[in-house]
């Protein structure tokens, strides 16, 4: 790989990824601890700021992003309230769901679609696999380590293996792995939310750290979901697409 197209790949990730970790630093610091022991509540504030960040993107979006756009808000909501409320997986600071979570949701998922979109991402799809592969097992092994995060641990490693059979949606869970692994460390440090000593709370031989390292693999609900919203209220386009990639398959 040349210093040019080293570039390229530095403003792609720049461009999307590096954009995303700028708004969650930004939004998740006014529903975090040190702000709410200096003023009553700003998470309305941190909801002001992502939900114009989600009208921006929105209605720059093709039709078809839009609507996976919105599939993935119902679906942030109903499975933040499963996993939060319900099965009290993780806690938020004021034991809600906060409203800005679920366009949060949106854009974590479009901001990983439209970085795998990217032409020299897609060029050089191969080695990035690789590298984040490597860091997956890196990063899943510290937390390990250092933490005992056995639980998060065990969710890495099946992220893995899942997709080993997978190629086409490969880079982009591995590219999610790596957002939601940013996002947690913020949302646990600014203390927006926290993870119990073990996994739901409820395994003790489960030992989870705060944020547990593998929790992307959750999202693959958030994925599945999203398309199975958009394979049904879209059957022909939905059909058209596994025709062409049929024959795709059959000329190579």
């Amino acid at each position: 790989m040349n210093s040019k197209n080293t570039q390229l790949l530095i403003l792609a990730f720049s461009k999307n990824m590096g954009a995303l970790f700028l708004l969650l630093i930004v939004t998740l610091f006014f529903d975090s601890n040190y702000m709410a022991n200096k003023i009553i509540s700003t998470q309305h504030i941190a909801t002001a700021v992502m939900l114009v960040a989600f009208a921006i993107i929105f209605f720059k979006a093709t039709l078809r992003i839009r609507k996976l756009m919105l599939y993935a808000v119902i679906i942030g909501i109903v499975g933040e309230h499963l996993f939060s409320i319900g099965l009290n997986m993780y806690t938020y600071r004021l034991k809600n769901v906060p409203l800005y979570v679920p366009p949060g949701h949106a854009i974590v998922y479009i901001t990983a679609v439209y970085f795998c979109k990217e032409p020299i991402v897609r060029k050089y799809r191969k080695s990035l696999e690789k590298y984040f592969t490597i860091f997956i097992l890196i990063y899943s092994t510290l937390f390990l380590l250092l933490t005992q995060d056995i639980f998060g641990f065990i969710m890495s490693i099946l992220v893995l293996v899942l997709l080993r059979k997978h190629p086409r949606e490969r880079l982009f869970f591995y590219s999610m792995y790596i957002i939601v692994a940013f996002l947690e460390i913020i949302g646990t440090n600014y203390g927006c939310w926290s993870w119990p000593p073990t996994a739901y709370d409820f395994f003790p031989f489960l030992k989870s750290a705060n944020p547990p390292s593998g929790i992307s693999l959750f999202y693959f609900t958030l994925d599945l979901g999203c398309l199975l919203f958009y394979k049904y209220q879209n059957i022909k386009a939905w059909k058209r697409m596994k025709h062409i990639r049929l024959l795709n398959k059959e000329v190579i």
